[in-house]
């Protein structure tokens, strides 16, 4: 219910102020993702939120009408505290989230995660962030990997700016500055970049890369920090102290994942 009200309200005030509204979006055709985190404190929640996943909630989203959902899981999950399960859903508006939830309420199936109790439930808390593609890569997409599925390493990066004109420019050089470029040109199979428009850690921007291993992503990483156009790029005067904080997380798609 309050995500339904928030979206409501962010849909408003992109109405209002143009960049988001449904008119511009069309027009420059660019996706907005929603990322879903389930966070749980031991492997019989993961588990059971792993089931619901793959029985109820994505055949749901597909009757919805949103499909190429990917599922991944912190390749630490199993020594940390905080043990996640992130679901990145394309969507192609804004409206798209108001019904989300709703479209897929009431089709869960599996009575062991839609009747847990209150002291038994299948995770701590859900997180939601919504983001907005970046105009130099307006859609997001399906990767081309041709290792063993379990040994791929999606790599989720998140860039928080002290201020928001500082986070701009980080925006800025993705896009007209040429980031981008670099990671297209070096074959990092990104997934998509976008801009966070509604999460619990803002100015921020979030992009995710992919590797058919631990060696070949430590490989692509290297060529990218020897690169001669990315040093020339990050050492450019306007884009020093653009990322304050920046989080890294490293997962493997779960079997069921369609990206």
């Amino acid at each position: 219910m309050l995500l339904r009200q928030f979206a409501v309200l962010l849909l408003s005030v992109a109405t209002c102020f143009g960049p988001f509204n449904t008119a511009a979006q069309k027009k420059k055709d660019i996706q907005f993702y929603q990322i879903k985190v389930y966070h749980c404190k031991s492997n019989e929640q993961i588990a059971l939120t792993d089931q619901f996943l793959q029985t109820d909630y994505l055949p749901a989203l597909h009757q919805s009408g949103l499909n190429s959902i990917g599922v991944y899981k912190p390749i630490d999950n199993d020594t940390s505290a905080d043990k996640r399960i992130f679901i990145f859903i394309p969507l192609q508006s804004l409206e798209q989230i108001i019904s989300l939830d709703e479209t897929t309420a009431g089709k869960t199936k599996l009575t062991t995660y839609a009747d847990a109790v209150y002291n038994d439930p299948p995770y701590q808390r859900i997180e939601t962030i919504v983001l907005k593609a970046f105009k130099n890569m307006k859609h997001f997409k399906q990767p081309s990997l041709t290792g063993v599925k379990q040994e791929r390493v999606y790599e989720l990066r998140s860039y928080e700016g002290a201020t928001e004109k500082l986070y701009r420019k980080k925006v800025e050089m993705f896009n007209e500055g040429g980031e981008i470029g670099i990671f297209s040109r070096l074959n990092f199979n990104a997934v998509f970049y976008s801009e966070v428009i509604a999460g619990s850690h803002m100015p921020n921007l979030m992009y995710m890369t992919c590797f058919n291993s631990i060696k070949d992503r430590e490989e692509h990483w290297k060529a990218f920090k020897d690169d001669a156009e990315w040093k020339r790029l990050s050492g450019l005067p306007e884009y020093q102290h653009t990322v304050s904080k920046s989080d890294i997380i490293l997962m493997h798609p779960t079997e069921y994942s369609e990206l």
